[in-house]
């Protein structure tokens, strides 16, 4: 069973979550065109950052920046030993719950267009593609060429 714990300060199992995320990235896409939030950054406001445990052990991760208009999910990562064990469900459901928590209705995302299982995980969870968003959308266009946007319609 997964359990989904909201973490306050880095620990050694966010630092190696974060660590093969980056490293995954890195082997896709150039530094301007990875724009995930450094490791301080997820733990201040307004991000809430969650780790996922299944049989104890860290096994994902994800977070949700929540603005005045709409939140944004921020670096969602399962292992890809826990991959297709429901581990990313788990997450995104949590990530959403925050959202309406906070009484937001929209959640948008950025991922990257070589992510395709991550595209269709999205869309499985009704994330439809929108245009470029702030902060991305003042970006330069080198920067933003390889992310994808979408957006979901909290109910």
């Amino acid at each position: 069973m997964t359990v989904i714990e909201r973490v306050h300060a880095p620990s050694d199992d966010v630092r190696g979550l974060i660590d093969e995320l980056d490293a995954e990235l890195a082997g896709t896409y150039l530094p301007e065109q990875r724009h995930g939030l450094t490791l301080d950054a997820i733990f201040k406001p307004p991000v809430r950052f969650f780790v996922a445990l299944l049989d104890g052990k860290a096994v994902g991760c994800g977070g949700v920046a929540c603005f005045d208009e709409f939140a944004e999910i921020k670096r969602m990562y399962v292992r890809a030993s826990a991959r297709g064990d429901g581990v990313a469900d788990v997450i995104i459901e949590r990530l959403e719950d925050e959202a309406r928590t906070a009484g937001l209705r929209v959640v948008r995302l950025e991922t990257g267009v070589h992510q395709p299982a991550a595209i269709g995980f999205y869309r499985r969870h009704g994330f439809m593609p929108c245009r470029a968003f702030e902060p991305y959308a003042s970006l330069p266009a080198t920067a933003i060429k390889t992310s994808y946007f979408m957006e979901k319609q909290l109910v």
